[in-house]
C-alpha cells in the first residue's frame, strides 16, 4: 500500500517512547486502531478509557468493550456526567468543545491514577479538514493526536486495519447522539432515548448507516441514498414505531445520509461539515 513516508512507522515510535498512556476510547476505527497498535508495539503500557454518558448508545459502549477486550487491551468504561453541564444542554455550536473540554479532566485525572504521563485520542489527519471544535479543547488539554501527528488519514487507517485484518477495519462512523439535534435545541435525556430506540430499530430492520434527526416532534430520517427505496417499502412499521417513541410527523430525507448533516446551519453557504454526523 502507498503512504506518506513513514507515517505508520512514525506511529508505532512515537508510541515507544511514550512511556505508556490512557487512550480516549470509542471503539470506532480510530481510536480501537490506535489502542491496538499501542497495544502491540508498548507490551500494554496502554490503557484505554470509555466515557459513558447518555450521548453514547447502549450498544455501541458494549461493543466498544467488548472490542478492547477481545485484543486483551485493559478498557476501563468511566461515567461522564456532561449532563449536568448547563451551558452544553443549551447546545450552542460550541457544543463539542464543551463535551471534549469536560472529558479531558477525567481522562486526565485517569491518566494520574494509572501513573501515566500522556493522554492520547483518535483524532486523524483528515479531521483537520472538517468542523472539529473539541480539537481545540483537547489541545488546550494538552491531549496528544499520535494518529495526525503521523499524517494518518482515515482512508489510510481503513486500509492499515485491514491489512493488519483488524475485523473492525470496515466500522461505520458512530458519532454522539447529541449530533442528531439542531445546534440551539435544548439537549434531553428523553430526546437522546428515543433518538437511540429509533436508530437501534432501523439498524435491526436492514439499515446499517442511518441517522434520525430531531426536529422537535419530527424525525427526519437519512440513509444512504441506495436505501430510501427500501425505506419506502417499510414505512408502515418505520411511521408505527417513529409514532410509538412520540414523533408526531416522520419523514425521509431525499438527499440521503450525508456528513455534517446539521453543520450546514452554522457553516459558510448552508454547506456541510464533511465530518461523519
Amino acid at each position: 500500500m502507498n503512504h506518506d513516508h513513514g507515517t505508520l512507522e512514525e506511529l508505532e515510535d512515537l508510541l515507544k517512547l511514550s512511556g505508556g498512556m490512557v487512550i480516549s476510547y470509542s471503539g470506532g476505527l480510530d481510536s480501537a486502531f490506535l489502542a491496538c497498535v499501542a497495544h502491540e508495539v508498548t507490551g500494554g503500557q496502554e490503557h484505554c478509557v470509555i466515557l459513558d454518558s447518555p450521548l453514547v448508545p447502549r450498544r455501541t459502549i458494549k461493543e466498544a468493550k467488548d472490542r478492547a477486550d477481545s485484543f486483551g487491551i485493559p478498557c476501563e468504561v468511566v461515567p461522564f456526567p456532561i449532563l449536568e453541564d448547563e451551558e452544553f444542554l443549551k447546545n450552542p455550536a460550541s457544543r463539542c468543545y464543551l463535551c471534549k473540554k469536560r472529558g479531558a479532566l477525567i481522562l486526565r485525572k485517569k491518566a494520574k491514577e494509572y501513573g501515566l504521563g500522556e493522554v492520547m485520542d483518535g483524532v486523524n489527519y483528515s479531521d483537520y479538514q472538517e468542523y472539529r471544535p473539541g480539537i481545540k479543547a483537547s489541545d488546550e488539554e494538552g491531549i496528544t493526536h499520535p494518529l495526525a501527528l503521523c499524517r494518518l488519514t482515515k482512508p489510510v487507517i481503513r486500509e492499515l486495519a485491514k491489512e493488519r485484518a483488524y475485523p473492525f477495519w470496515d466500522l461505520p462512523s458512530s458519532p454522539c447522539l447529541a449530533t442528531r439535534i439542531p445546534y440551539g435545541d435544548e439537549i434531553s435525556i428523553p430526546d437522546l432515548k428515543r433518538i437511540e430506540e429509533a436508530e437501534e430499530f432501523l439498524v435491526c430492520a436492514g439499515f446499517p448507516i442511518v441517522r434520525v434527526r430531531v426536529h422537535r416532534d419530527l424525525a427526519r430520517i437519512e440513509v444512504p441514498g441506495d436505501d430510501i427505496a427500501s425505506l419506502f417499502e417499510n414505512r408502515d412499521s418505520i411511521t408505527k414505531k417513529m409514532r410509538e417513541l412520540g414523533f408526531f410527523y416522520c419523514t425521509v430525507d431525499l438527499e440521503g445520509f450525508r456528513s455534517g448533516s446539521m453543520d450546514r446551519e452554522i457553516l459558510p453557504g448552508g454547506r456541510t461539515s464533511g465530518r461523519k454526523t
